[in-house]
């Protein structure tokens, strides 16, 4: 197992009049080649948690395991966690700041004692991955649409060659078009690099077409954690805590209510479609 949070609670200005708790007695484990979606509604501690992943943040207490070591250890090196443990942050502008677009990118992993020509191997080959050309290269990185800049910004953490990438909201304010390329993208690097992927974010339709499980947070604890089917089957829950299950959930519902007994599981259009067919061809065979 990568990741495993032991009764880790997170207090924010702990010991002053304003501490507030972020976290409360979590335990879970994220295992290896995981694509998980992290689920919640603003405040609910997810981001919060990401921090915690890989050492951005430590626990006011509990312990975080990384491959088995106690990363809350004063000893442990969190500066080399955060190289197998990448952190792609909501707003990728917090995350450029070099001249050009490959210096960007060369940044993270010329930090990390490689030679000059595997820098510039690992830089070029997360550029391609995330599909950014050679003609972009010399560009700079605050010239680019919000879709270029989120690539850039995974690419960067990408050259460091991560066992974990954690993607907060990679999709906040992109069209349809660029949120699908993104999401799209993502589902490839998990394929291709067999790495464990979290995805934060608060749309359903996303969680239900690309992950495998999914974890979603409440007030600084988790209340559901399975996978999208089972997850969304508990709907009136998602709505109690502000959330909602993706419109295709709904549907199905619907169509039972209305008398036509079709599978009630379906979390995507794909899969709502087989259902109704499938109902629709028994029906036939039925009728005969």
């Amino acid at each position: 197992m990568s990741i495993i949070l032991d009764q880790v609670t997170y207090e924010y200005e702990a010991g002053t009049s304003m501490a507030q708790k972020a976290l409360v007695q979590v335990s879970l484990s994220i295992r290896d080649g995981e694509f998980i979606g992290l689920i919640g509604h603003t405040g609910s501690g997810k981001s919060t948690l990401t921090q915690l992943f890989n050492g951005l943040l430590l626990p006011t207490s509990g312990h975080i395991y990384y491959n088995g070591a106690d990363i809350t250890e004063p000893d442990y090196d969190r500066r080399k966690l955060r190289q197998k443990v990448g952190l792609v942050f909501q707003y990728p502008e917090y995350q450029l700041f070099e001249t050009t677009i490959l210096k960007d990118v060369q940044y993270g992993p010329g930090n990390m004692g490689l030679s000059r020509l595997e820098v510039d191997m690992r830089s070029y080959k997360a550029l391609k991955q995330v599909g950014i050309g050679e003609d972009l290269l010399d560009a700079s990185p605050f010239a680019l649409s919000g879709g270029q800049k989120r690539r850039v910004a995974i690419a960067g953490v990408l050259a460091m060659e991560p066992e974990v990438l954690i993607l907060d909201e990679p999709t906040a304010g992109l069209d349809p078009k660029g949120r699908n390329e993104i999401l799209d993208l993502i589902a490839k690097l998990h394929k291709e690099r067999n790495m464990t992927v979290i995805l934060v974010s608060h749309s359903m339709e996303d969680v239900a077409n690309y992950v495998d499980r999914m974890i979603v947070m409440n007030q600084g604890q988790v209340v559901l954690d399975n996978t999208p089917k089972k997850v969304f089957c508990h709907y009136r829950e998602l709505e109690a805590i502000g959330l909602a299950a993706p419109e295709v959930t709904y549907v199905m519902q619907d169509l039972n209510t209305a008398g036509i007994p079709v599978a009630k599981d379906a979390t995507t259009v794909a899969e709502a479609k087989e259902a109704i067919l499938n109902w629709y061809r028994g029906k036939e065979n039925r009728g005969k």
